[in-house]
C-alpha cells in the first residue's frame, strides 16, 4: 500500500501487518481503508481484524486457511489496493462539564501548563480529535490531536477507580473514560453521554477512524442532558463525513 508493509507472525491463528514506524493520520487511514477492504471481502478462514496505529492485527482459523496462503492473498490486495484510502467518517460532538467535582485535575493541568482554567478547556474543546484506534476498556478511544500546550504528565499514583464518562489528560493524549476504572490520566471534566452501553444495537457509539468534538456546557445544561440520557431520549449530535 505505501511500500512499507512489513508481516509479522503472532503465533499460529494470527498475523500482524505493520503499515509503518510512526503514528499519524495517513498511515492509520491506510490501515482502515485496507480493513475495510477485507471486511468486505469476506476471505475464508479470517475471524476478525483489528486496527492500531500503525498496524493491522488479523485473526484467522488454520483448520481453514494456513498462513502462508493468507500472506499470499493479503499480499497482493495490497498492492491492488494501491494509496486508496478511507472515506470520511463521523464527527461525535461530546458535551462535556469541565472542572470542579466533575473534573478535579483541571486546575492541576492548567497549572503545569500555565495557564488559566478557561483557556485550558477552550484548548481542549476547540479540536477535532481523530479516534485511532479502540481498546483497554469497550469503547475506549485513542484519540490523536491533544494541543501540545496542555500535554500533562499523568499522575504518579493512579487513582483505584475512575467514573464512567470521565475526560482526562495522560501525557500527549486526551480521552473519555466509558466504563467506571482504575486510571492514572489527569481528570478535567466529565460527559453524561454513555459511550459504552451493552443494551444498545451497537454498544459502543463510534469507531475507529470517527472524530470527537468535545463541547463545553454548564452545570445545568449538563444535568439536562444527563437526564435525558437516563431516559434514553438524548441524541449525540453528529456531523457526517468530515475528515
Amino acid at each position: 500500500m505505501n511500500g512499507k508493509t512489513e508481516f509479522l507472525i503472532a503465533g499460529d491463528r494470527a498475523l500482524i501487518i505493520k503499515f509503518g514506524d510512526t503514528i499519524d493520520s495517513e498511515t492509520n487511514n491506510c490501515i482502515r481503508s485496507f480493513c475495510s477492504l477485507l471486511e468486505r471481502k469476506r476471505i475464508e478462514g479470517i475471524i476478525e481484524v483489528v486496527p492500531t496505529f500503525n498496524s493491522l492485527s488479523v485473526y484467522y482459523n488454520p483448520c481453514v486457511i494456513k498462513g502462508e496462503k493468507l500472506i499470499k492473498k493479503l499480499s497482493s490486495l495490497l498492492k491492488k489496493n494501491g494509496n486508496n484510502s478511507q472515506g470520511g467518517g463521523t464527527t461525535y460532538i461530546i458535551p462535556v462539564l469541565y472542572g470542579g467535582e466533575w473534573g478535579e485535575d483541571l486546575n492541576d493541568v492548567a497549572a503545569h501548563a500555565n495557564l488559566t482554567a478557561e483557556e485550558v478547556v477552550k484548548i481542549h474543546s476547540s479540536t477535532d480529535y481523530l479516534i485511532y484506534m479502540l481498546g483497554f476498556l469497550p469503547g475506549f478511544a485513542y484519540l490523536g490531536g491533544l494541543d501540545k500546550r496542555i500535554v500533562t504528565p499523568r499522575l504518579d499514583t493512579p487513582r483505584t477507580k475512575i467514573h464512567a464518562g470521565a475526560v482526562g489528560i495522560g501525557g500527549e493524549q486526551t480521552g473519555i473514560y466509558p466504563l467506571a476504572s482504575p486510571g492514572g490520566w489527569r481528570l478535567i471534566g466529565t460527559t453524561p453521554v454513555k459511550i459504552y452501553d451493552a443494551d444498545r444495537v451497537e454498544p459502543i457509539l463510534y469507531k475507529a477512524g470517527d472524530k470527537i468534538r468535545f463541547e463545553s456546557v454548564t452545570e445545568k445544561e449538563f444535568e439536562i442532558i444527563k437526564k435525558q440520557v437516563e431516559d434514553n431520549t438524548y441524541t449525540v449530535k453528529t456531523v457526517k463525513g468530515e475528515r
